[in-house]
């Protein structure tokens, strides 16, 4: 009887032996699969980034022009649309307007002139001969000495300069865009050379951003150029290179400009990202 527990024993060792050792050969070519698979992976890093590869560049959109808004009369400003910075007026919309009491008055004074001047050249031309109702049958150069001999076309022309300067009073925007600086506010006084206000041309829109000398060839060869903002970091908009200034500054810094294509989430004053992509095919064009 304690024979057979003996070889019981015996048997029941060598069994949980054979398992451990079947066990431990089965986990080593997981472990050695893993790793030919990291390895794998890390060698083909290097040829993806020959393929391609990109530098980011923190810029700032801006405007290309800032429109002032002129008034060419000088004249009380009876009605002023722009309330604050940042408002938005469309090409066309009236602006202002300026008082025009005494243009009328000037206009009301001219055409009693004009009238007068009017009578002055019948008159001249009935002096010559010519009965009223058929002064146009008189030669055009007598008519024209008459003209100038009785003020008719001074004052012609006097009244239609005061009727064109009325259209002065009104004053309208040239461009769309948003309104960035006011210099005067409604019952001030315009006068003419001095801007009322600014407006910021959102049509025309531009990123400026400064690059390291040893990048600047990047940007010669007309590089593709995707520029995100902070607003709105999804979208990503196309730019063109517009301007590179060769000259290095003290920090060992490059200005360069692109041009943008209007969009209503792109503002000026926004800080946005540039994002400069190179490929091997075009490094290598000279």
């Amino acid at each position: 009887m304690n024979k057979k527990i003996h070889f019981l024993s015996i048997g029941l060792s060598a069994f949980i032996l054979f398992s451990a050792c079947q066990q431990k050969k089965d986990v080593q070519p997981a472990n050695l699969s893993a790793d030919t698979t990291s390895v794998k992976s890390i060698e083909s890093a290097p040829t993806q980034q020959a393929e391609s590869y990109s530098t980011v560049t923190k810029g700032r959109i801006e405007s290309e022009r800032e429109i002032p808004v002129y008034s060419r009369l000088a004249e009380q400003i009876t009605m002023f649309a722009i309330e604050k910075p940042g408002q938005y007026v469309k090409k066309g919309q009236v602006v202002a307007r300026l008082s025009d009491e005494s243009l009328r008055e000037k206009i009301l004074h001219c055409r009693a002139k004009l009238e007068k001047a009017e009578f002055q050249y019948q008159a001249i031309l009935m002096g010559q001969g010519y009965k009223r109702d058929h002064l146009n049958e008189a030669p055009e150069k007598i008519k024209q000495l008459a003209r100038i001999n009785s003020g008719y076309n001074e004052a012609k022309a006097e009244l239609h300069e005061l009727e064109h300067r009325l259209s002065y009073c009104t004053i309208t925007a040239p461009i769309s865009g948003y309104v960035s600086k006011i210099c005067n506010t409604l019952y001030g006084a315009a006068q003419p050379g001095d801007p009322l206000f600014y407006i910021v041309d959102i049509e025309h829109l531009k990123v400026s951003f400064a690059v390291l000398e040893n990048e600047l060839a990047k940007y010669e060869n007309e590089p593709i150029l995707s520029v995100t903002t902070i607003t709105y970091p999804s979208e990503r908009y196309m730019a063109k290179v517009s301007a590179l200034n060769p000259v290095i500054d003290d920090n060992g810094m490059a200005h360069v400009e692109a041009t943008l294509k209007p969009h209503p989430h792109l503002l000026p004053g926004m800080t946005a990202f540039i994002t400069v992509i190179v490929t091997d095919s075009t490094n290598n064009i000279n």
